[in-house]
């Protein structure tokens, strides 16, 4: 093999490499919106809820046990959150907040009980 060939041969790996790195790049990008209004308003929920169960145990009105639980909730709620938007572009749909949503309520309802 000649000095061409090879450099041709470099030449074409690189820009496979290239190609594959910016497809890449797009694709965590698109999988990954944060500001889409949907998962906005649900992260949003969770960093509020996660905020009154802070409040609650340092004011002594819930245990750090019963934190560690419901932290472990939103935590199981956001990465479904996560999944969801991994499959749909980088944004959940209507059906999936809602259902985001509901399941939020369950735990805020566990906050106001605790």
């Amino acid at each position: 093999m000649n000095t061409m060939q090879t450099t041709r041969k470099i030449l074409a790996l690189a820009g496979i490499a290239g190609t594959l790195a910016l497809a890449m790049a797009n694709a965590q990008a698109g999988t990954w919106d944060q500001n889409h209004p949907r998962r906005a308003q649900v992260n949003g929920r969770l960093a509020n809820q996660n905020g009154r169960v802070d409040n609650k145990v340092a004011n002594g009105q819930m245990t750090a046990g019963q934190a560690q639980q419901i932290h472990h909730e939103d935590h199981q709620i956001r990465q479904e959150e996560r999944d969801m938007a991994s499959q749909n572009g980088g944004h959940i749909t209507k059906q999936e907040q809602r259902t985001l949503n509901a399941q939020e309520n369950q735990v805020s309802r566990q906050i106001h009980q605790e």
